[in-house]
């Protein structure tokens, strides 16, 4: 039997995707129960952008929503991403802050961690990965992120694969953010990832460039063994196919995913309540078509509209198409990293720079960091002069950035000692280690402090 398992992301990704990950757990508790009876391989729910919006704009503790959420899901496997040696903040943290917040997120109720690193450098997850294995309780999932350059092809992700498998992963997730993965690229990737590893695939696509249902469907043929679908409400577009579309495009074939679609409609109709309270309270401009020119300059999404806005508060919108056009020359200077976060921050910022102001007449710290090899090892290679030009003669960094990272937990325990919490949860310790900015005023007002 060639049963497609799917994992659901409405709980997670489908609304970071679609309402800039706005839903409040009071939204999702009065469906939990009801989406644990119907055979999901899991739910995602939590890592990502949830942590720190949680905090940021809802009041809401994450690692207390994730305790909530376990309460009531009793039988689905619960699921989060994990930006590896970045958490799920946006620089590299040390090993000790990693193995402690890989501990609590299963001790809180974590059953499958999704590793990944923006440039697929298995060393920026060696740490992660580690700590997952090390609970001995935990299913660990190797990301590799899905992208186009001239370097990237099926044997570059494979070798990946191959190294994420040699990490002891129990599976691989190809992690198509952009939605760039085309229907027979994602077969032939997929045959040859059957070919050469032994651990289940997943899939996980998005709609962006019209591709998503299309890519998933010649992905099945190859034989992958799960793909991630959000319920329509918040799915299509740029987010994942949708659940019940898929759950009826493979009724009764061979690869029937067992989930009764019947049982899905009214929690369907409780998420599109939920998608208009959240757009009537946030006042959300939810995208509401595709954008197949994506693929076209690989750009994620939600980094055009990013792009765009700052560009026209610079009052410099009309040369937005140049920007764009500008982003693959800037991406092919820093040896063609993916575009995720933070790399389709820095290669945009640098881009839009170069375009305003003539080439590299600013070059962020940022770049000289990629530059640096301060974020891992990069997939291609860097020109020699590009290189001089950003840093002179400082050395490469050749090895696991994280070595160069001294301890931090305990600097941050003080730290937030200092600030009035002297008896703080290793929780809130983490919150405030990787979000301080965030975390403290959302301490004071959860304490009644202020």
């Amino acid at each position: 039997m060639a049963r497609v398992k799917i994992t659901e992301t409405v709980l997670r990704d489908g609304h970071q995707s679609i309402a800039a990950t706005r839903m409040r757990l009071r939204q999702m508790l009065p469906v939990l129960e009801a989406m644990d009876e119907l055979g999901y391989n899991a739910l995602e729910c939590w890592g990502g952008a949830t942590f720190d919006t949680c905090m940021r704009f809802l009041d809401e503790d994450p690692w207390e929503r994730l305790r909530t959420i376990k309460k009531h899901v009793k039988k689905t496997p619960l699921q989060m991403l994990l930006r590896g040696q970045n958490i799920l903040g946006y620089r590299h943290y040390a090993d000790d802050v990693v193995y402690e917040f890989v501990n609590r997120a299963v001790d809180n109720g974590i059953d499958i961690i999704r590793v990944f690193d923006a440039l697929n450098d298995p060393r920026n997850m060696e740490a992660a990965i580690k700590a997952a294995k090390d609970t001995k309780s935990v299913h660990v999932q190797g990301a590799l992120v899905y992208t186009i350059s001239p370097i990237h092809t099926m044997e570059s992700f494979t070798k990946v694969g191959q190294e994420l498998q040699d990490m002891g992963v129990d599976s691989v997730c190809i992690k198509d953010m952009s939605g760039l993965l085309s229907p027979y690229d994602a077969y032939n990737l997929i045959r040859m990832l059957k070919k050469h590893l032994t651990v289940p695939i997943e899939l996980h696509t998005h709609c962006t460039c019209g591709l998503g249902e299309m890519t998933y469907m010649k992905a099945i043929e190859a034989g992958v063994d799960i793909i991630d679908t959000a319920l329509s409400p918040f799915g299509e577009i740029t987010s994942q196919p949708a659940t019940e579309s898929m759950v009826m495009a493979l009724n009764g074939s061979i690869y029937d995913t067992g989930i009764d679609v019947d049982r899905l409609w009214p929690i369907v109709d409780h998420f599109k309540n939920v998608r208009k309270e959240l757009a009537d309270e946030f006042k959300l401009t939810m995208p509401s078509q595709i954008n197949p020119a994506v693929r076209k300059y690989q750009i994620p999404g939600g980094m055009l509209t990013n792009l765009y806005n700052q560009l026209k508060a610079q009052g410099a919108e009309d040369r937005f198409d140049e920007v764009l056009a500008e982003m693959p020359n800037v991406r092919r200077d820093l040896g063609y990293p993916p575009l995720v976060t933070p790399t389709s921050q820095i290669t945009g910022s640098a881009a839009a720079l170069n375009v305003l102001y003539g080439r590299y007449k600013i070059v962020t710290n940022e770049v000289r960091d990629i530059v640096r090899g301060k974020y891992g090892r990069v997939p291609g290679t860097i020109d020699e002069e590009f290189r001089k030009m950003c840093i002179g003669d400082e050395p490469v960094i050749t090895h696991r950035p994280a070595d160069d990272l001294a301890p931090e937990l305990e600097e941050a325990k003080k730290a937030l000692a200092n600030e009035g919490f002297p008896n703080a949860s290793m929780e809130d310790v983490l919150s405030y280690t990787l979000f301080p900015e965030v975390a403290l005023p959302f301490f004071l007002k959860r304490d009644g402090r202020q």
